[in-house]
């Protein structure tokens, strides 16, 4: 039982990119034997999110334990997927933590301290990494609209939290998660290599 009710926040997940630096979806991109959307809907279930949507879109995708949300304009940007994401959430959700598929060193604390933060009051609380704001992001649903308006492009959630800092809370995440993202092949064999050893 949270503060705000029985309901915990829901996760989604932003994958429907079709990682054109990288040369293929990054949603269907294993890193240590797991797809990263599979390794995202995780660390988002076991950081205590339910339900857990995922948005596709370049790469149609079948995910165990999430809801897949197909975003059909996806070549818009990471704008039209949250706001496809937003605009799915169940009726009486409380809370949403969005997070981005290639950001595998997200961990599933740094989700659980962002509901901590949100369960002590945060209305909009925001993963910090040395005192800058990155991923992942949750919003209470009073929020949800102003966010899903200002979601333009590739901005995301960004425009949002820009235009309203006075709601802010920033969570510090550095020593349990990384917000290092996959974008290239040089990327990618990084990532592989940090796993294997």
């Amino acid at each position: 039982m949270t503060l705000h009710g029985a309901e915990s926040p829901a996760g989604l997940l932003l994958a429907a990119g079709e990682g054109r630096r990288l040369g293929r979806p990054k949603a269907l991109v294993e890193l240590d034997g797991e797809r990263l959307v599979d390794r995202g809907v995780r660390t988002l279930r076991e950081g205590g999110c339910s339900p857990v949507l995922v948005v596709s879109g370049a790469a149609q995708v079948e995910v165990i334990g999430a809801v897949v949300v197909p975003n059909p304009a996806w070549r818009g940007g990471m704008g039209s997927s949250l706001r496809a994401g937003l605009d799915a959430l169940p009726p009486g959700c409380p809370a949403v933590v969005v997070a981005l598929v290639d950001q595998p060193r997200v961990t599933a604390e740094a989700v659980r301290r962002l509901i901590a933060a949100y369960e002590e009051g945060a209305r909009v609380a925001v993963a910090t990494y040395d005192g800058a704001p990155r991923n992942p992001v949750l919003i209470a649903c009073e929020h949800f609209g102003a966010a899903a308006e200002a979601a333009e492009g590739d901005a995301g959630a960004r425009s949002f939290l820009r235009a309203r800092p006075d709601l802010v809370t920033g969570v510090p995440c550095g020593d349990v998660a990384a917000p290092d993202d996959i974008d290239t092949p040089a990327d990618l064999e990084a990532f592989s290599r940090r796993t294997r050893r």
